[in-house]
């Protein structure tokens, strides 16, 4: 979508009274990935009434404004740019509600949503995968991931704007089932950091510590899995597409340690590369609990 308004003065400005219209802007390109770009496209003018013409570019949008100085002209692209997006520009104490924004049903407003509840709650922030892209030109269709403190959604859109918001939306959803009301409520599992493995005690982590991983025909992932319900992190397993140049599959097996722990593996079948993944990540986990 584009669009060339060139914002009058007549115009009533953007109702904030505590932020400007390119501060607004900001932080809606910080919230959604997508940092607003201004660029000069215009200076002439006499020398006492110079005129200066700015274009804001932010997602798939693209804004006008002229002033008298460069600050001037990119207030009013900026405030043009407010105006097509339609966000609430209302002071942020009078949005809050439930810990989040009251706009939670608003589709358009779903990642910006997602990431201000992340930051408050000092969650690690949204990751946003493009997991298939299908169709013809004329007619694409993507498929995005959500993943917030391991926990997976999917969205769909012609877009990859639109995926995303999808993905969020349903990321949002999943928060609020979870939590069993619109306010949410839920938590992730406690974070578990990598180096206090070392020290840690169970069953299952003093055996990986001094039994080799090296016997044929063992289950990696279900010993993976035990020890992960005794230390208290999750295991995701994520297949890849590609075979490998020899023909296999592969796929990488993500732990929700601090920091996050990712370790690849392959094999002749999709079961076979999950299991050599889990191996690799064992033998990792088993390096980093025996150091000193």
């Amino acid at each position: 979508m584009m669009a060339d308004p060139l914002v009058s003065l007549a115009h009533p400005p953007v109702n904030c009274p505590d932020k400007t219209p390119i501060q607004i802007l900001h932080e809606y390109g910080i919230k959604v990935g997508s940092a607003p770009k201004y660029e000069l496209l215009r200076a002439d003018g006499d020398a006492h009434q110079p005129c200066f013409r700015f274009s804001v570019t932010i997602e798939e949008i693209s804004c006008k404004g002229e002033g008298s100085t460069k600050k001037a002209a990119k207030h009013e692209a900026a405030e043009a740019a407010i105006k097509l997006l339609k966000l609430d520009t209302q002071p942020n104490d009078q949005r809050r509600n439930n810990g989040i924004s009251s706009e939670a049903g608003d589709v358009s407003n779903a990642v910006g949503i997602l990431q201000e509840l992340a930051m408050q709650r000092v969650w690690c922030l949204p990751e946003y995968v493009l997991c298939m892209e299908s169709g013809p030109d004329h007619r694409k269709e993507f498929t995005i991931g959500c993943r917030l403190e391991g926990l997976e959604e999917t969205g769909t859109g012609s877009s990859k704007k639109l995926a995303r918001r999808a993905a969020a939306e349903r990321m949002l959803g999943k928060l609020q089932s979870l939590s069993g009301s619109p306010e949410i409520t839920w938590s992730p599992p406690s974070r578990v950091y990598m180096e206090r493995l070392r020290h840690s005690v169970g069953e299952n982590i003093s055996v990986l510590k001094t039994t080799p991983l090296s016997m044929p025909n063992t289950d990696y992932i279900q010993m993976l899995l035990e020890l992960s319900l005794e230390q208290g992190f999750q295991v995701t397993y994520m297949d890849i597409d590609e075979l490998t140049v020899n023909g296999q599959y592969q796929c990488l097996v993500e732990l929700s340690t601090r920091p996050v722990t990712v370790c690849h593996g392959s094999g002749m079948t999709s079961s076979n590369a999950h299991n050599t993944a889990a191996h690799n990540a064992l033998q990792y986990i088993k390096m980093v609990a025996n150091q000193h």
